[in-house]
């Protein structure tokens, strides 16, 4: 059997920013419990704001098919996202909105979000921690009909949630990292 490769997405680009900090305690702690990570930025993907117009005439743009491919060459996927004014922000929506058009040949379109498990975090310096963020992500990947983990991670005051190795420091969070990891782990392989 092959090794388990989970994509951790951070959906923010910012310097410093507290879920790209989240995205690699995840990456770690996922590495740990035995899968073969792979931490990319949306830097690395430039897209234009979707439209279909646009789609019309120049098609999909390389990079929605280069990262639907990278989505594609692991088995689960956990996308780490900020929230902006209570929901998702654009760079996330709008890297979902690509990809869903991206159709290979020897396949349906969207087949990127079905053949893989995904988990959602989130970051926030508010005592949310980007739960309304979460609820809006898992209904935007159920719409792309991805199988979205039951368990996910809302990390509250983020900013004083790590330690000077920049791993989580408070019991709950680690547990709630864990359970988030192991899950994402098994239905992952239970889909392989």
């Amino acid at each position: 059997m092959s090794a388990l490769k989970i994509l951790v997405i951070p959906g923010s680009l910012r310097t410093g920013s507290l879920n790209a900090k989240l995205a690699a305690a995840a990456a770690h702690e996922l590495a740990q419990a035995g899968a073969e990570v792979t931490r990319i930025s949306l830097s690395d993907f430039p897209l234009p704001i979707y439209d279909g117009d646009l789609q019309t005439r120049s098609g999909v743009p390389k990079n929605a098919v280069n990262l639907k491919r990278m989505m594609s060459a692991h088995h689960g996927v956990l996308i780490v996202s900020p929230e902006y004014n209570s929901s998702v922000p654009p760079l996330v929506k709008n890297a979902i909105d690509w990809v869903s058009r991206v159709q290979d040949s020897h396949e349906t379109r969207g087949e990127v979000f079905r053949g893989r498990a995904f988990a959602i975090a989130a970051a926030s310096e508010n005592r949310l921690g980007g739960v309304r963020c979460l609820a809006a992500l898992r209904l935007i990947l159920t719409a792309c009909h991805a199988l979205v983990i039951p368990n996910q991670l809302a990390l509250p005051f983020a900013s004083a949630a790590y330690d000077d190795m920049d791993r989580l420091k408070h019991p709950a969070d680690i547990e709630a990292m864990g359970a988030l990891a192991r899950q994402l782990i098994d239905i992952s392989q239970r889909m392989m």
